[in-house]
């Protein structure tokens, strides 16, 4: 299978981990212990591979469309914000789903909205050079958007390990980007070497499912339990996925961007770095699960909407002339 076609189908086999997970984990909770410590090393490997993909080492490039980087990164970071806002109004008075919301929205894809960008008829070079730039600016701002965000008796009652969250930072997300920019540069002083970097492109979606699958198995009375809450999430993702299309289109207008570039924005508002803020949810203390499980949610609503964004996007909202 090309991994194209693996990315194509991606939202099947992670369906397929959720339910293998949730059927293992009930009858399988004396081991539940011994799949959360395998969730960590998987996770660490799934950002890893992730990672590889962001180009990183084509940061300057990012520099050379400065239009259509202001709108990516005014779309991303001050309309999505503003979206996000509104769509809190919408949500009941529940800390860890709220939070959880908060973490999966207000940071954009670097994996998978280049894949989309591509079946979509967007323009890949553009989501390529302009990925690395979303990575570093996220990174930059969560917390800020996080603390501006959250009530101050939120902030107050979550006892947040120190040690914990930068063990989760640090060991999950900074050291698997740090290896993965020194393996790109490995990759680039050799023109032979480039394959691996395209081998390692196959991992993310078999990685994800795998992670998926613990989360199920470990988590699994959680999940049971947030069912009605769920319900109550998942149409907010969905509304999230209109508005932020119809603010592309909005701003591929007011930045001038061509029909190509537009329909790139539209994919970068639409994903979300579902997988990078996973490890910030599980380093939450106890009483914060429900944060985990929307982001799981979240990813599979944005798979499905994607599937819609395809006929959309170029079809609808960015037409050809």
């Amino acid at each position: 299978m090309s991994r194209l076609a693996l990315e194509k189908n991606q939202i099947w086999l992670y369906l397929a981990g959720i339910i293998a997970g949730l059927l293992f984990g009930k009858p399988a909770t004396a081991i539940s212990g011994y799949l959360e410590l395998m969730l960590w090393p998987t996770l660490a490997l799934l950002l890893y591979s992730t990672f590889t993909q962001v180009s990183l080492t084509r940061l300057p490039e990012a520099f050379r469309d400065l239009r259509f980087l202001a709108a990516v990164l005014t779309g991303n970071f001050v309309v999505v914000p503003l979206i996000v806002w509104l769509l809190l109004l919408l949500l009941p008075d529940d800390p860890a789903l709220r939070l959880g919301v908060l973490l999966v929205l207000l940071v954009p894809c670097t994996d998978w909205f280049i894949t989309f960008t591509q079946l979509g008829r967007g323009d890949v070079k553009r989501a390529i050079s302009a990925t690395p730039i979303n990575l570093l600016v996220q990174f930059a701002l969560l917390p800020a958007y996080l603390w501006f965000f959250m009530d101050m008796d939120v902030q107050t009652n979550l006892q947040i390990d120190p040690w914990m969250l930068a063990m989760a930072f640090s060991g999950l997300i900074l050291l698997p980007l740090i290896i993965a920019y020194v393996t790109e540069r490995w990759a680039e002083a050799d023109a032979n070497r480039q394959i691996n970097i395209e081998k390692i492109g196959f991992l993310p979606v078999p990685l994800l499912t795998i992670v998926l699958f613990l989360i199920a198995a470990t988590q699994v009375n959680i999940i049971l339990d947030a069912l009605p809450v769920l319900i109550k999430v998942a149409p907010v993702f969905v509304i999230y996925l209109l508005l932020v299309a119809l603010a592309a289109r909005l701003l591929g207008y007011l930045f001038a961007l061509p029909t190509s570039g537009g329909r790139t924005l539209a994919f970068s508002l639409g994903t979300r770095n579902s997988f990078v803020v996973l490890p910030l949810a599980l380093a939450l203390p106890s009483g914060w699960e429900t944060t985990v499980i929307v982001i799981v949610c979240q990813t599979l609503v944005e798979l499905f909407g994607m599937i819609f964004y395809l006929w959309w996007i170029p079809e609808k909202l960015f037409r050809s002339a």
